[in-house]
């Protein structure tokens, strides 16, 4: 009976099985209950990871030059920091964020021009403020590369 079935629909025209198109619906995020938050930016060698936070830490929507599509060398270009931050900045400005604290970590490219992104995407830069970890001579630092 099966049989018929496929090859009076193979004769008409018509593929044996129907495929169904999935679609999804996503709920549109809600407005934040503050308009100030904390930008931080952790800019390392291989990589800047810029994510938006609430005033108390808990984070609201994150972006590095890797999640955005970039691969290798390219993610530690001062441009792909700059991309992230822009993504980033339109994510939590659609949610009802005007200002931001930036806090900025590590010895990245993409320090500067990450900040400059998120003031170019219309963020208020209330403070800035340069949290990169010092050690009080703890670990003994790798080797220096002789060039």
């Amino acid at each position: 009976m099966a049989d018929t079935k496929t090859t009076a629909a193979k004769a008409a025209g018509g593929k044996s099985s129907a495929k169904k198109q999935k679609t999804t619906i996503r709920k549109k995020k809600a407005k934040l209950g503050f308009t100030k938050g904390v930008a931080h930016i952790h800019a390392s060698f291989n990589n800047t990871i810029v994510s938006i936070s609430d005033p108390t830490g808990h984070v609201i929507a994150w972006a590095s030059a890797g999640s955005i599509g970039y691969t290798g060398a390219r993610k530690s270009t001062p441009f792909a920091a700059q991309l992230a931050s822009q993504q980033v900045a339109h994510a939590v400005m659609e949610r009802g964020l005007k200002s931001v604290d930036v806090e900025v970590k590590g010895p990245g490219a993409g320090r500067e021009s990450a900040v400059r992104a998120l003031a170019a995407a219309g963020l208020t830069i209330t403070s800035i403020a340069d949290v990169t970890p010092v050690p009080h001579n703890g670990c003994r630092p790798p080797k220096r590369p002789r060039g």
